[in-house]
């Protein structure tokens, strides 16, 4: 067993910057009793992912349409018409689901969680840590939004956070590698 680090781990000022305020828990708060501080997504996701939710719904509607009119296949509207309450009913959800998003760095690990009723929270240890890869779609771009993803040789640890504004996202990059790499175990 090694001892824990004296120090804990520093975080970027950026990591809070256009953020939500607080963390939307559940009503059960005693499974969040964490030593440490959460951090949440820019408010930008929500109105990223309401873009990209609006184009899907659209180019939906035109081959839902195109099929109607143009080759008399008026069944297209069913599964089309289905698609889009599906997406409407994520659209209207999804705002308070961006509040619930949150990470903390630890002395040990980063503890990610998200959820109001099917909640999940994982706590990947730095050492474990074997890749940690920023991606970001081009509505992402344009709205200065990115996803990091964390990989660990344990297929189910992986955790991805989206939501993150380019510069923290970076800086939260940059102190994990910089942190995994003073942790390495067993590797």
């Amino acid at each position: 067993m090694s001892a824990a680090p004296a120090n804990p781990v520093s975080e970027p000022a950026v990591l809070d910057e256009g953020n939500y305020e607080a963390l939307r828990t559940p009503r059960s708060e005693g499974a969040l009793a964490l030593d440490g501080t959460w951090h949440q997504i820019s408010q930008r996701y929500v109105t990223s992912q309401m873009v990209q939710n609006t184009l899907f719904i659209v180019l939906l509607a035109a081959a839902a349409a195109v099929l109607s009119f143009g080759f008399e296949q008026t069944w297209a509207w069913i599964p089309a018409g289905f698609l889009i309450v599906i997406t409407l009913v994520t659209m209207v959800i999804l705002p308070r689901q961006a509040k619930a998003i949150g990470y903390m760095l630890r002395s040990d690990d980063i503890v990610f969680r998200r959820g109001i009723l099917w909640q999940r929270m994982v706590a990947v240890p730095y050492g474990r840590l074997q890749l940690v890869d920023i991606t970001h779609g081009p509505l992402d771009r344009a709205f200065g939004v990115a996803q990091l993803k964390m990989v660990t040789a344990a297929a189910t640890t992986g955790v991805q956070i989206p939501g993150l504004n380019q510069p923290a996202a970076e800086a939260l990059r940059d102190t994990l590698i910089q942190v995994a790499e003073t942790r390495r175990t067993g590797l």
